[in-house]
Protein backbone atom coordinates (compact mmCIF):
# COMPACT_ATOMS: atom_id res chain seq x y z
CA UNK A 1 0.00 0.00 0.00
CA UNK A 2 1.51 3.52 -1.49
CA UNK A 3 1.93 5.41 2.48
CA UNK A 4 0.10 8.52 2.21
CA UNK A 5 2.03 11.78 0.76
CA UNK A 6 1.69 14.69 3.41
CA UNK A 7 2.68 18.27 4.16
CA UNK A 8 5.51 19.14 1.38
CA UNK A 9 4.89 15.93 -0.23
CA UNK A 10 1.67 16.19 -1.01
CA UNK A 11 0.13 16.32 -4.39
CA UNK A 12 -2.93 18.82 -4.86
CA UNK A 13 -5.30 17.39 -7.16
CA UNK A 14 -7.60 19.73 -6.92
CA UNK A 15 -5.75 22.98 -8.62
CA UNK A 16 -6.79 24.82 -11.90
CA UNK A 17 -4.61 22.74 -14.44
CA UNK A 18 -3.06 25.39 -16.69
CA UNK A 19 -3.35 25.05 -20.28
CA UNK A 20 -0.89 22.23 -22.00
CA UNK A 21 2.29 23.12 -23.07
CA UNK A 22 2.69 22.08 -26.98
CA UNK A 23 6.21 19.83 -26.98
CA UNK A 24 8.97 22.15 -27.65
CA UNK A 25 11.75 20.81 -30.09
CA UNK A 26 14.69 19.50 -27.83
CA UNK A 27 15.09 16.78 -25.54
CA UNK A 28 12.84 14.76 -23.64
CA UNK A 29 14.83 12.46 -21.22
CA UNK A 30 12.99 9.17 -20.12
CA UNK A 31 13.00 9.84 -16.81
CA UNK A 32 14.33 7.18 -14.00
CA UNK A 33 12.10 6.06 -10.81
CA UNK A 34 13.70 6.83 -7.40
CA UNK A 35 12.86 4.29 -4.64
CA UNK A 36 13.12 4.15 -1.34
CA UNK A 37 15.97 1.52 -0.37
CA UNK A 38 14.05 0.31 2.72
CA UNK A 39 10.45 0.02 1.48
CA UNK A 40 10.40 0.46 -2.86
CA UNK A 41 8.13 3.34 -2.68
CA UNK A 42 8.76 6.32 -4.56
CA UNK A 43 11.09 8.44 -2.70
CA UNK A 44 9.50 11.81 -3.66
CA UNK A 45 12.08 14.22 -2.92
CA UNK A 46 14.40 12.51 -5.08
CA UNK A 47 11.85 13.10 -7.59
CA UNK A 48 11.61 16.45 -7.40
CA UNK A 49 15.94 16.73 -7.37
CA UNK A 50 15.80 14.65 -10.21
CA UNK A 51 13.48 16.26 -12.04
CA UNK A 52 15.08 19.86 -11.48
CA UNK A 53 18.55 17.57 -12.62
CA UNK A 54 17.29 17.27 -16.25
CA UNK A 55 15.92 20.97 -16.32
CA UNK A 56 19.23 22.03 -15.43
CA UNK A 57 20.57 20.45 -18.00
CA UNK A 58 18.81 21.80 -20.76
CA UNK A 59 15.93 19.62 -21.17
CA UNK A 60 12.53 21.08 -23.08
CA UNK A 61 10.87 18.06 -21.84
CA UNK A 62 10.28 15.78 -19.86
CA UNK A 63 8.70 11.91 -20.44
CA UNK A 64 7.50 10.46 -17.01
CA UNK A 65 5.60 7.20 -16.65
CA UNK A 66 7.48 5.32 -19.10
CA UNK A 67 9.64 2.38 -19.66
CA UNK A 68 12.71 3.93 -17.64
CA UNK A 69 10.22 4.72 -14.97
CA UNK A 70 9.18 0.85 -14.51
CA UNK A 71 5.86 1.83 -15.53
CA UNK A 72 4.83 -1.69 -16.00
CA UNK A 73 5.46 -2.22 -12.41
CA UNK A 74 4.13 0.73 -10.75
CA UNK A 75 0.34 0.89 -9.49
CA UNK A 76 -1.66 3.15 -11.91
CA UNK A 77 -2.10 5.30 -8.47
CA UNK A 78 1.55 5.79 -8.15
CA UNK A 79 1.42 6.46 -12.17
CA UNK A 80 -0.87 9.22 -11.28
CA UNK A 81 0.97 10.48 -8.54
CA UNK A 82 3.98 10.82 -10.21
CA UNK A 83 2.76 12.07 -13.18
CA UNK A 84 1.18 14.80 -11.08
CA UNK A 85 4.32 15.00 -9.13
CA UNK A 86 6.51 15.99 -12.04
CA UNK A 87 4.26 18.21 -13.91
CA UNK A 88 3.96 20.37 -10.77
CA UNK A 89 7.85 20.35 -9.94
CA UNK A 90 8.22 21.23 -13.49
CA UNK A 91 5.61 24.12 -13.28
CA UNK A 92 5.97 25.18 -17.23
CA UNK A 93 9.17 25.42 -17.46
CA UNK A 94 9.63 22.20 -19.54
CA UNK A 95 6.72 20.24 -21.16
CA UNK A 96 5.55 16.80 -19.79
CA UNK A 97 4.04 13.82 -21.27
CA UNK A 98 3.36 10.54 -19.49
CA UNK A 99 2.20 7.12 -20.48
CA UNK A 100 -1.57 6.53 -20.13
CA UNK A 101 -2.33 3.53 -22.41
CA UNK A 102 -1.27 0.06 -20.78
CA UNK A 103 -3.45 -2.70 -22.35
CA UNK A 104 -7.42 -4.08 -21.76
CA UNK A 105 -10.41 -3.09 -23.81
CA UNK A 106 -10.01 0.41 -24.91
CA UNK A 107 -12.85 2.20 -23.26
CA UNK A 108 -10.90 1.06 -19.89
CA UNK A 109 -7.59 2.94 -21.32
CA UNK A 110 -9.49 5.55 -22.14
CA UNK A 111 -10.91 5.83 -18.78
CA UNK A 112 -7.08 6.27 -17.52
CA UNK A 113 -6.09 8.52 -20.10
CA UNK A 114 -9.15 11.02 -19.37
CA UNK A 115 -7.36 11.01 -15.67
CA UNK A 116 -3.90 11.28 -16.08
CA UNK A 117 -4.38 14.16 -18.70
CA UNK A 118 -5.13 16.55 -15.87
CA UNK A 119 -1.43 15.81 -14.24
CA UNK A 120 0.56 16.68 -18.16
CA UNK A 121 0.93 18.29 -20.93
CA UNK A 122 0.14 15.08 -23.78
CA UNK A 123 -0.64 11.49 -22.95
CA UNK A 124 1.39 8.85 -24.59
CA UNK A 125 -0.35 6.14 -26.30
CA UNK A 126 1.83 3.09 -26.23
CA UNK A 127 1.51 1.53 -29.71
CA UNK A 128 1.66 -2.13 -28.98
CA UNK A 129 -0.89 -2.03 -26.38
CA UNK A 130 -3.59 -0.57 -29.55
CA UNK A 131 -4.68 -3.84 -30.29
CA UNK A 132 -3.11 -7.49 -30.20
CA UNK A 133 0.08 -8.73 -31.37
CA UNK A 134 -0.87 -10.46 -34.62
CA UNK A 135 -3.46 -7.41 -35.55
CA UNK A 136 -2.75 -5.45 -38.80
CA UNK A 137 -2.56 -1.76 -38.92
CA UNK A 138 -6.13 -1.29 -39.95
CA UNK A 139 -7.24 -2.67 -36.85
CA UNK A 140 -4.75 -1.02 -34.92
CA UNK A 141 -6.24 2.33 -36.55
CA UNK A 142 -9.87 1.26 -35.90
CA UNK A 143 -8.72 1.04 -32.04
CA UNK A 144 -7.01 4.11 -32.09
CA UNK A 145 -9.75 6.41 -33.73
CA UNK A 146 -11.83 4.86 -30.87
CA UNK A 147 -9.32 5.90 -28.22
CA UNK A 148 -9.65 9.50 -30.28
CA UNK A 149 -13.51 9.24 -29.67
CA UNK A 150 -13.09 7.99 -26.02
CA UNK A 151 -10.83 11.20 -24.87
CA UNK A 152 -12.46 14.61 -26.85
CA UNK A 153 -9.59 17.30 -26.48
CA UNK A 154 -6.98 15.34 -24.77
CA UNK A 155 -3.95 16.32 -26.28
CA UNK A 156 -2.04 12.78 -26.84
CA UNK A 157 1.32 11.37 -27.68
CA UNK A 158 3.27 8.11 -29.43
CA UNK A 159 5.81 6.07 -28.65
CA UNK A 160 6.83 2.70 -29.89
CA UNK A 161 7.37 0.43 -27.24
CA UNK A 162 9.27 -2.56 -27.15
CA UNK A 163 7.60 -4.27 -24.34
CA UNK A 164 5.57 -6.61 -23.76
CA UNK A 165 5.90 -6.41 -28.03
CA UNK A 166 7.72 -4.22 -30.03
CA UNK A 167 5.17 -2.73 -32.61
CA UNK A 168 6.23 -0.01 -34.75
CA UNK A 169 3.76 2.39 -37.05
CA UNK A 170 4.17 2.69 -40.87
CA UNK A 171 4.50 6.14 -42.32
CA UNK A 172 1.01 5.68 -43.35
CA UNK A 173 -0.32 5.12 -40.00
CA UNK A 174 2.46 7.92 -38.46
CA UNK A 175 0.62 10.67 -41.00
CA UNK A 176 -2.67 9.33 -40.42
CA UNK A 177 -2.17 10.34 -36.41
CA UNK A 178 -0.63 13.61 -37.35
CA UNK A 179 -3.21 14.56 -39.64
CA UNK A 180 -6.08 14.10 -36.61
CA UNK A 181 -4.44 17.24 -35.20
CA UNK A 182 -4.41 15.19 -31.54
CA UNK A 183 -1.16 14.07 -31.71
CA UNK A 184 1.80 16.12 -30.40
CA UNK A 185 4.53 14.06 -29.93
CA UNK A 186 5.96 11.31 -31.02
CA UNK A 187 8.84 8.85 -29.56
CA UNK A 188 9.80 6.94 -32.51
CA UNK A 189 12.20 3.64 -32.25
CA UNK A 190 11.83 2.06 -35.56
CA UNK A 191 16.20 2.75 -35.31
CA UNK A 192 16.27 2.50 -39.12
CA UNK A 193 17.26 5.61 -41.34
CA UNK A 194 15.02 4.85 -44.15
CA UNK A 195 11.96 4.60 -41.94
CA UNK A 196 12.99 7.63 -40.04
CA UNK A 197 13.13 9.32 -43.45
CA UNK A 198 10.34 7.85 -44.15
CA UNK A 199 7.93 8.76 -41.52
CA UNK A 200 9.01 12.57 -41.06
CA UNK A 201 8.12 13.07 -44.93
CA UNK A 202 4.55 12.06 -43.69
CA UNK A 203 3.75 14.10 -41.05
CA UNK A 204 5.57 17.26 -43.11
CA UNK A 205 3.82 20.53 -42.71
CA UNK A 206 1.70 18.93 -39.92
CA UNK A 207 1.50 21.77 -37.43
CA UNK A 208 1.95 21.20 -33.51
CA UNK A 209 3.63 17.35 -34.73
CA UNK A 210 6.61 16.98 -33.19
CA UNK A 211 8.94 13.83 -33.74
CA UNK A 212 11.47 12.10 -31.26
CA UNK A 213 13.73 9.91 -31.81
CA UNK A 214 14.73 7.10 -29.43
CA UNK A 215 18.26 5.47 -31.10
CA UNK A 216 20.96 7.78 -30.42
CA UNK A 217 23.14 6.45 -33.39
CA UNK A 218 20.65 7.68 -36.07
CA UNK A 219 20.15 11.15 -34.45
CA UNK A 220 22.16 13.24 -36.25
CA UNK A 221 20.93 11.77 -39.44
CA UNK A 222 17.26 12.17 -38.25
CA UNK A 223 17.80 15.96 -37.56
CA UNK A 224 18.75 16.70 -40.38
CA UNK A 225 15.51 15.37 -41.88
CA UNK A 226 14.09 17.43 -39.86
CA UNK A 227 13.01 15.75 -36.34
CA UNK A 228 12.41 17.78 -33.30
CA UNK A 229 14.99 15.73 -31.27
CA UNK A 230 15.60 13.15 -28.47
CA UNK A 231 13.61 11.16 -26.38
CA UNK A 232 15.98 7.79 -24.77
CA UNK A 233 17.72 6.27 -22.18
CA UNK A 234 21.14 8.13 -22.85
CA UNK A 235 19.59 11.61 -21.67
CA UNK A 236 19.49 9.84 -17.74
CA UNK A 237 23.57 9.91 -18.24
CA UNK A 238 24.40 13.08 -19.70
CA UNK A 239 21.61 15.14 -21.13
CA UNK A 240 23.56 17.80 -21.90
CA UNK A 241 25.41 16.22 -24.76
CA UNK A 242 22.27 15.90 -26.68
CA UNK A 243 21.21 19.01 -25.55
CA UNK A 244 23.54 20.34 -27.16
CA UNK A 245 23.61 18.20 -30.27
CA UNK A 246 20.34 19.43 -30.84
CA UNK A 247 20.62 22.79 -30.64
CA UNK A 248 24.40 22.75 -32.25
CA UNK A 249 23.91 23.22 -36.77
CA UNK A 250 23.50 19.61 -38.12
CA UNK A 251 26.39 20.28 -40.50
CA UNK A 252 29.01 21.45 -37.86
CA UNK A 253 32.28 19.24 -37.63
CA UNK A 254 31.93 19.42 -33.72
CA UNK A 255 28.01 17.70 -34.43
CA UNK A 256 29.58 15.27 -36.08
CA UNK A 257 31.89 15.00 -32.76
CA UNK A 258 29.04 14.52 -30.32
CA UNK A 259 27.11 12.19 -32.63
CA UNK A 260 30.08 9.83 -32.65
CA UNK A 261 31.01 9.76 -28.98
CA UNK A 262 27.17 9.23 -28.08
CA UNK A 263 27.00 6.40 -30.59
CA UNK A 264 30.12 4.75 -28.87
CA UNK A 265 28.96 5.15 -25.23
CA UNK A 266 25.39 3.61 -25.70
CA UNK A 267 26.86 0.19 -26.07
CA UNK A 268 28.25 1.19 -22.30
CA UNK A 269 24.85 2.52 -21.61
CA UNK A 270 22.84 -0.28 -22.79
CA UNK A 271 24.69 -3.02 -21.29
CA UNK A 272 23.06 -3.19 -17.83
CA UNK A 273 19.72 -1.08 -18.75
CA UNK A 274 17.54 -0.69 -17.29
CA UNK A 275 16.99 -2.47 -14.21
CA UNK A 276 13.34 -3.17 -12.62
CA UNK A 277 11.79 -2.95 -9.14
CA UNK A 278 10.84 -6.28 -9.10
CA UNK A 279 14.37 -7.69 -8.89
CA UNK A 280 14.48 -8.75 -12.60
CA UNK A 281 18.07 -8.64 -14.99
CA UNK A 282 16.19 -6.02 -17.35
CA UNK A 283 13.21 -4.78 -18.61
Amino acid sequence: MLRSLVGSEMCIRDRKKPPPMQPIPGVYPTMVTPFLPDSLAIDWERLDALTEWYIAAGCTGLFTVCISSEMYNLTNEEKLKMAERVHTRAAGRVAVVASGTFGGPIEDQAVFVNEISQFCDAVVVIVCQMCCEGDNEEVWMANTQRLLDLTPGVPLGLYECPVPHWRLLSANALGWCARTGRFHFHKDTCCATQAIADKLKAVSGVENFKFFNANVETLLFSLKQGSHGFSGISANFYPWLHVFLCNEPCDSPRAEKVQRFLSVFENVVTMVYPRCRAGLDGC
